[in-house]
């Protein structure tokens, strides 16, 4: 096959209308054209300010990037949920006999308490879209304060439990405990280590603004994952 057949350029010019080949139009086309422009848009100005031109794109990758690690995290849970209602309801009674029993009452407070913490993470979003530098950490730091607190008190009571004989190989109840509440408790570990981060960050006057706010964005939306996951666990393990 040569070259003309392969292009399926006819040889022989049209009787009628325009006399140029199809191949000269071929020609034509490609060296009007020409090759690509390099440059289509003027070119790229580092000045150090991540402010001028920002086109949104490396948040909108983090953003991507934190919703498809919390939908990984809800499949994580609720594969444990599944099976954890799997024993409990296919227990003939729960928790087994000699198990100590859960505090439902501090558990209640600790559950009120992280539920405020969810409460002041929505009021430093709101106050981002205003940039109130100062409100903005007031926010932050109420919300790690909030967060340590219910950690300190989930330790207490695994204490309790545990001076009580309850253990992670205490049979299946032991064990889904544990492992249930300790997986959202180090959930919990690892947003306040976040909030601290961003805290910390705080102190660089130029690193936090109205305009460069994805880490504070990104930290409330894992916070806001733990705190909506609790009221679930809370009504599993310690309510049914």
């Amino acid at each position: 096959m040569n070259f003309e057949t392969a292009l399926d350029i006819p040889l022989n010019p049209p009787s009628k209308g325009d006399f140029t080949t199809y191949r000269e139009k071929v020609a034509e086309k490609s060296f009007d054209q020409g090759p690509p422009p390099i440059f289509d848009e003027p070119a790229f100005d580092d000045d150090g300010d991540d402010t001028n031109g920002d086109t949104g794109e490396p948040a909108g990758n983090a953003l991507l990037a934190m919703m498809l690690f919390i939908g990984a995290d809800v499949m994580f849970f609720a594969g444990l949920i599944g099976a954890f209602v799997v024993f409990r309801f296919g227990a003939e009674s729960w928790p087994p006999p000699g198990q100590p029993r859960l505090s439902l009452g501090m558990t209640a407070i600790n559950t009120a308490i992280l539920m405020l913490s969810g409460m002041t993470m929505i009021l430093v979003w709101r106050r981002l879209a205003q940039w109130n530098r100062a409100q903005v950490l007031k926010g932050l730091l109420v919300t790690a304060g909030l967060g340590l607190t219910f950690l300190l008190a989930q330790g207490y009571e695994w204490i309790r439990l545990i001076g009580f004989g309850l253990r992670l190989s205490s049979g299946v109840f032991g064990g889904m405990f544990y492992v249930l509440i300790g997986c959202h408790g180090l959930h919990v570990l690892g947003a306040v280590i976040a909030l601290i981060v961003v805290v910390a960050r705080f102190w660089n006057p130029g690193h936090y603004g109205p305009k460069r706010a994805i880490g504070i964005k990104l930290v409330g939306m894992f916070w806001l994952l733990v705190v909506a996951l609790w009221p679930v666990l809370y009504g599993l393990v310690y309510l049914s």
